[in-house]
């Protein structure tokens, strides 16, 4: 069991591999995009969300320039799906684009901003449904009625954050969390970003408990002042003798024991 600092007020989540399995995040939510991103953008290549994400991932395509094995996405002059030859070539190159960023694991706005709207529309469609492991939601709930505040920080977009929670096998829990933060505000690796968050939402660094299996984020957040502890899941990256002994390590939400105070 895991006390939790008298001080804090609020727990920090991060998902795929803390609150969701990242087996279903790798062979559902990863394996969708794969298989799908082509049609998708072949079915909303005229809409204007969809020429958005694609000007962006144009835009991280020319920063990555120098990047080896980078696909660039040409300016296409008027295309229109089914008009004047296609946009294929284009959407060819987007997709490859994708494909690229995931084998590397990029975290990129741009990258993440369409997979989240690709996974919409297979939450909203009923294809997919989000899983969590079996002592989050009750944990959660627990907290929120010990008043503790509940916040989200993925790399994965924040339109993706409220999917996961909205569409998921315990149903609609979207209303258990207070807030969500993506890498708009700063990379999870970077202390700056949780100095951020904590301005964000009102509090100190130091009244807030970020739960990760991460441990450069859990050393950024220290960092920042922030309380930390190790989430060790099956599947998640093995940690090293010197991790284990120096951070607060748990294996379910379970474990943490909030302030008899809060």
């Amino acid at each position: 069991m895991l006390p939790v600092p008298a001080e804090v007020t609020g727990i920090l989540l991060d998902l795929e591999g803390t609150t969701t399995p990242i087996a279903f995040v790798k062979d559902t939510l990863f394996t969708y995009i794969k298989e799908n991103v082509k049609d998708y953008l072949r079915t909303h290549w005229a809409e204007e969300e969809c020429q958005q994400d694609v000007a962006l991932l144009r835009k991280q395509a020319e920063e990555d320039a120098q990047l080896d094995g980078v696909v660039l996405i040409p300016r296409g002059s008027g295309e229109e799906a089914g008009g004047g030859g296609g946009p294929e070539p284009t959407i060819q190159a987007v997709a490859d684009n994708v494909y690229w960023q995931m084998a590397l694991d990029r975290k990129t706005t741009a990258l993440k901003q369409i997979q989240g709207h690709m996974w919409r529309a297979a939450f909203a469609n009923g294809c997919v449904k989000s899983e969590f492991f079996d002592d989050v939601v009750p944990a959660i709930r627990k907290w929120r009625e010990a008043g503790m505040k509940v916040y989200i920080y993925s790399s994965g977009s924040v339109e993706a954050q409220k999917l996961l929670f909205g569409h998921s096998t315990e149903g609609d829990i979207l209303t258990l969390v207070d807030g969500h933060f993506d890498t708009r505000i700063g990379s999870k690796v970077e202390s700056e970003s949780y100095r951020k968050i904590a301005t964000s939402v009102g509090c100190s660094t130091n009244n807030i408990l970020f739960l990760t299996d991460i441990p450069r984020e859990a050393h950024a957040a220290e960092e920042a002042d922030v309380h930390v502890a190790v989430v060790v899941r099956p599947g998640n990256a093995g940690l090293t003798d010197d991790e284990k002994s120096y951070y607060n390590l748990i294996d379910s939400f379970s474990q943490l024991v909030l302030p008899a105070s809060t």
